[in-house]
């Protein structure tokens, strides 16, 4: 296939060599007819050759012919021109010649390869004469586009699945083209921008890979001719697994009996991250116990155990990859359930005060793995009910339940060992009952029937207690004011020559009605309120006297 390919390209630049030839002959058979008819063209008497002016295509498809041309309008009279298409900077081969009378446009057809990529220029000089000095037109740019093909995706970082951390370098090779742009895409969706990802052309680079880079990856090469012709290709997809490195594993243990009497536990080793095979190993202080590589995130092992014996701490060690993890230390201590079960609840109370749900708390003095059932009327109550809903927790055992008729009866919880069931420990039972649990009981009764006598009684001494203050209180008011208003009609009435007798009479009054007021003061409420009335009309009697004396 390559030789006929060869020989078909051989034949193809012989012909059009030969076609270039033979345009060529006819131009210049054309020129010499025409000779000087071309009117205006030439400058009689001139002897400097103008500039030549190049025209061409600025973008050229690989292995198509594009013609360029080249002219000068400023000429000698009756010269033959040559013209020379030459590579800038490269004079030594011609890309084509063409030679031209009376100013004839010079016509380069040229088969366009990708070693014309570049700048070009036209120089045209007058032949068989060396007076007159060439002149060189201004560069052209060609740009040569050859049509993308063969895009492919190399990974220059080794394998196509390797553990998270690892950069990853891949590279978007093509079997031909030019002036290509590159896109990557992983599972079909343009590459997400990241500040690890660093894209240069047809080169990826990912720094630090994690799981989430696992994918398809493909690049889509592109060059294009002009606006409406462009060409791409897509290459394969290269899947790239990034595996996930295992994460510190957790130990948890089992404990089950043998048919001999004997225990043992089974201890697993689980990471909650990591892609498999996955190698757990098992450790105690002083020894290696064993190991085992799974296809999963957890490895189980069988050790024999003594029940309330101490027997030491294990450890669990993972590893995937180039990476070792190491778990918690977790002491192998198991102990058989014993001492006093326990049974207490706490009330849900409704919008009208009444009690309508109960939760009821069994817990066991001590035990590594207890066992609760919870018993109403000697029936076993299991999971989930119509009127209840059992609920086990390591340290306790929670049974919620709904206040009705269903409901009503005898409770008690059993507490065993989960791996034996021959030792057994029963709580206290308790009856429980809609009406009862609504009773108000004798006690509270009593206790709020007391207060609230309490309270009434202490009201009422009070308010009596305020209404013989008051009185008291307005009697006394009442009392000096008749007085002051006495003595003040007494001032006013009696003569200067009388005034110091009268007065020492009044004083000497006042002073003895001052003690007998304190007297009076001695005795209980209505005592001195009565006194009080008595020393009120002696003042009055008094006072009316000395109005006798004037």
């Amino acid at each position: 296939m390559d030789k006929e390919e060869g020989e078909k390209m051989t034949t193809l630049r012989t012909t059009v060599v030969f076609l270039l030839g033979f345009y060529t002959f006819c131009q210049e058979t054309r020129a010499s007819v025409q000779g000087a008819s071309v009117p205006g063209a030439s400058v009689p008497g001139a002897s400097v050759l103008g500039r030549p002016l190049l025209y061409g295509p600025s973008t050229a498809l690989e292995k198509t012919v594009e013609e360029f041309q080249c002219e000068v309008l400023r000429y000698p009279k009756e010269e033959s021109i040559l013209y020379q298409l030459f590579r800038e900077g490269d004079r030594s081969k011609a890309l084509g010649f063409y030679s031209a009378l009376s100013g004839e446009m010079a016509n380069f057809p040229l088969y366009i390869t990708a070693s014309y990529e570049g700048y070009m220029v036209c120089v045209a000089s007058v032949q068989n004469n060396t007076v007159i000095q060439p002149t060189v037109s201004q560069r052209h740019h060609l740009r040569v586009v050859d049509p993308v093909n063969g895009a492919e995706v190399v990974v220059q970082s080794g394998s196509v699945e390797f553990y998270e951390g690892k950069p990853l370098s891949l590279r978007c090779n093509i079997a031909k083209g030019t002036h290509v742009s590159y896109q990557w895409l992983v599972d079909g969706k343009p590459l997400p921008l990241s500040p690890s990802h660093n894209q240069t052309q047809e080169q990826l680079f990912i720094y630090r890979m994690v799981p989430q880079d696992s994918g398809e990856y493909t690049c889509v090469a592109t060059n294009q001719l002009n606006i409406t012709k462009v060409y791409s290709s897509r290459s394969t997809a290269k899947v790239i697994k990034v595996k996930e490195l295992v994460s510190e594993p957790d130990l948890l243990f089992l404990v089950l009996k043998e048919r001999d009497g004997t225990y043992f536990a089974l201890v697993t080793c689980q990471s909650l991250k990591g892609t498999p095979p996955i190698t757990f190993s098992l450790y105690s202080r002083s020894e290696f116990i064993s190991t085992e590589t799974v296809d999963e995130r957890f490895a189980t092992f069988s050790i024999p155990v003594v029940l309330d014996l101490h027997m030491g701490f294990l450890q669990c060690q993972a590893q995937n990859g180039d990476r070792v993890v190491y778990g918690q230390w977790t002491a192998m201590h198991v102990v058989a359930v014993g001492g006093a079960v326990t049974m207490h609840y706490n009330t849900d109370v409704g919008e009208n005060f009444s009690i309508v749900g109960l939760r009821f708390y069994c817990s066991v003095e001590r035990g590594t793995f207890p066992q609760y059932r919870w018993f109403l009327n000697g029936t076993v109550l299991e999971g989930r009910g119509e009127f209840y809903w059992v609920e086990n927790q390591p340290e306790q055992s929670i049974l919620l339940l709904s206040v009705g008729r269903s409901s009503a009866g005898t409770y008690h919880c059993e507490v065993s060992d989960s791996f034996d069931g021959t030792t057994v420990i029963r709580s206290e039972a308790r009856y429980i009952d809609k009406e009862v649990l609504n009773h108000l009981p004798t006690t509270v009764v009593a206790v709020v029937f007391g207060c609230f006598l309490f309270l009434v009684t202490l009201v009422t001494t009070c308010c009596f207690i305020g209404l013989l203050y008051q009185k008291r209180q307005c009697l006394v008011e009442k009392s000096t004011l008749d007085l002051k208003l006495g003595l003040e009609m007494h001032n006013i009435m009696v003569s200067d020559d009388d005034e110091e007798f009268l007065g020492r009479q009044c004083i000497m009054v006042a002073e003895n009605d001052k003690k007998d007021e304190e007297e009076y003061m001695e005795d209980d409420g209505v005592v001195r309120a009565a006194r009080i009335v008595d020393s009120d009309q002696e003042e009055v009697e008094s006072t009316d006297e000395w109005l006798q004396l004037l």
